[in-house]
């Protein structure tokens, strides 16, 4: 659970780190099977940055009974998120993302807020959704990690346009946020977690290190948060929590029947008229 110190920061900050959320064992299993399940690359997305390099992602919606599934719906993972959404209703998954950075090869983020894509999806209240990442491997400047302009969410939701085939802040405006705010390199080990607002502006750049960067990150609304653009229906279902140790020492389905994004079904990468505004 979240103490009051922490929830602080993250009302203030945008963000919030958590040192060893996961054990090494349990990062070590849930890196073993994003390697192996063949799901991850079957249904893998590739989206190109600015430069034309390559950020893939897979990603799905209903947390099952897969090792990942025991992740998101961990009772750590669940009460932590419900202490730090801005409603008592009771705690969501949108959806998760395998984020897989490729040494030399891994694309950049371009700077953007995760509510400049859902704002696309209609939801109505930022304050009631959240990004957890998951780091898998290292993270840190050399390979690519999380930029964060701290305590950017307060800016509320900046206009976006297409960054390549990625949706991107509006830069006039994140240039000023640099100005006035502290830039923060994200550094973490394997089983860190950050917890960070959906109006938090964040960047990664492209990996160009000889080591993999792959981090799992799971989004959470509360149920009160009405999706008006959105098909899939985990958004809008309580989480069947788990105990912490089903990573471990339950059995673990595989992935491959997950209900994974298809590209072309993205509402976030459609264009609607304005983007070309920005």
């Amino acid at each position: 659970m979240m103490n009051a110190e922490q929830k602080a920061a993250y009302e203030r900050d945008g963000y919030l780190l958590v040192k060893g959320f996961c054990s090494r064992e349990e990062t070590n299993k849930l890196y073993k099977t994003a390697v192996e399940d063949d799901a991850m690359r079957k249904n893998a997305l590739d989206l190109n940055d600015l430069s034309g390099k390559k950020t893939r992602l897979s990603l799905w919606f209903t947390p099952g009974n897969d090792v990942f599934g025991y992740l998101t719906r961990s009772k750590r993972m669940v009460e932590s998120v419900g202490e730090l959404l801005d409603n008592d209703s009771p705690v969501c998954h949108f959806h998760s993302k395998l984020m897989q950075k490729e040494p030399k090869v891994g694309g950049a983020w371009e700077w953007h807020q995760d509510y400049g894509y859902w704002y696309k999806n209609q939801f109505m209240f930022p304050d009631q959704l959240i990004s957890v990442m998951v780091a898998l491997t290292a993270a840190n400047k050399e390979n690519g990690c999380l930029q964060v302009i701290k305590g950017s969410h307060k800016l509320g939701r900046v206009n976006h346009g297409f960054s390549g085939e990625q949706v991107g802040a509006d830069m006039t405006m994140v240039n000023n946020a640099l100005k006035t705010m502290e830039l923060v390199y994200c550094d973490l080990q394997p089983g860190d977690a950050l917890f960070f607002h959906s109006n938090l502006l964040h960047r990664s750049e492209a990996n160009l290190s000889d080591y993999p960067r792959w981090s799992i990150i799971s989004c959470y609304c509360s149920q009160s948060n009405l999706a008006y653009n959105e098909t899939s229906t985990s958004w809008k279902t309580p989480v069947d929590m788990v105990p912490d140790e089903a990573i471990l020492k339950w059995d673990a389905a595989s992935l491959s029947d997950n209900d994974f994004l298809k590209k072309e079904n993205d509402p976030a990468l459609k264009e609607t008229g304005w983007e070309k505004e920005v």
